[in-house]
This record gives structure tokens, sequence and C-alpha cells, in this order.
């Protein structure tokens, strides 16, 4: 009896420090903005985040669990589990843009938004909302009264916010793929730029 005891107490030894050798985890929920879509693997702006993390000295590992044309609605129905299954430190929150091209109700992409970032903060990890902007097709009143979403939940939460994309982006054709919706490779690492100004604050060494 004292022999398995010893074996078991040997065991749970060795596994403690393996269990904290474990990476802080950098979670991104987000569509094809993040998925990198009509990219090759490792040039969209989240693979980029991972290798500048490693250069600049931040032993994070991110997991993507972005998802082409995804909206808040799917957003919400994933997280949990992404949430369990990785534990992350750090969720970055990129949806809301699908929402606003099929005019889904604005009250409904906040609610939704909000759920993640109360349920993110509640399984102790930091959000960044990234900001979604949406072309004036259906009127300037419902663009602003999306775009007023993502402000107001930064205020109300005090979390970070960044925009994947400024308005520099439209006046330079190379920066997009041909459909001229989503970002080239070119314009990845600008892309990462515009965001790692927001996530730096809330790295740990």
């Amino acid at each position: 009896m004292r022999s398995v005891l010893a074996v078991l107490i040997l065991l749970l030894a060795a596994a403690g420090p393996a269990q904290a050798a474990q990476p802080p985890v950098i979670l991104v929920v987000g569509d094809s903005l993040s998925a990198g879509y009509g990219l090759a693997p490792g040039q969209g702006w989240v693979a980029l985040l991972q290798q500048r993390l490693k250069k600049e000295g931040y032993g994070y590992r991110v997991v993507n669990a972005s998802i082409t044309g995804e909206t808040t609605d799917g957003g919400v129905q994933r997280l949990d589990r992404a949430l369990a299954t990785h534990k992350p430190a750090i969720v970055i929150i990129e949806l809301g843009s699908n929402d606003g091209l099929r005019g889904l109700p604005v009250q409904r992409v906040r609610a939704n938004l909000e759920l993640m970032i109360t349920r993110s903060r509640a399984a102790g990890a930091e959000v960044l909302l990234i900001v979604a902007r949406i072309p004036s097709n259906y009127g300037p009143r419902y663009a602003s009264s999306f775009e007023g979403i993502y402000a107001d939940l930064v205020k109300r939460y005090r979390i970070g916010s960044a925009a994947l994309l400024n308005e520099d982006f439209a006046l330079d054709l190379a920066l997009f793929l041909p459909d001229g919706i989503h970002p080239s490779a070119q314009a990845q690492p600008r892309l990462l730029d515009n965001v790692w100004p927001q996530l730096h604050p809330l790295l740990r060494r």
C-alpha cells in the first residue's frame, strides 16, 4: 500500500510542473477577416500575431477559432466550449461584420457581443473587442447605430478595442483580394499593426 501511495505522489509531483508549464492562451473568435479567407496558411494576421509574440518574448499560444461567414449568433453558440477547452487568458472578439451585412437587428448584435464579453470575463479572461464597420447600404441611421454598439460596450465594460481596417485601406486596391472585400496577404501585417497597440497592454511576460 505504501509503495502504491509513493508512486501516486511521484506521478502527481511530475504532473504539477508539466501543467504549470502550459503557455497562456490568446483565443481569437472571429469571421473571415481573422480566419484568413483566401490566404495561404500562415499568412493571416492571427498567424502573424503568434510570430510577433514569439519575437517579442511573450510565451502565449494563439488559438484561432475564427470561421468564415460567422455571425455573433454563431460566436455565442461556440464560445462556452472554446473557453472550457482552451481556458484563455485573453479573448479577442472580431465579430459583427456579417451581422451588419445581413441587416440583423442592432439590439440582437449588441446582446450577443455583450454575452461574449461577460462570459469571457467570467472565465477569467481579458477581452479585446475588434470594431466592425459596415457599408452605408442600409442607410446612415442603421450604420451609425451599428457602430455605436462597440463604443457603448467598450465604455460600459472598460475593455480595449481596435479596428482591423481603417480608412486608408479603401485607397489601395492592392490591399484587397479580387473580391474587393477581404484583405490580401500584403495587408495582413497592417491588420496586426492595428491590433497590437491595444493588445500589448494586456500581455504578461
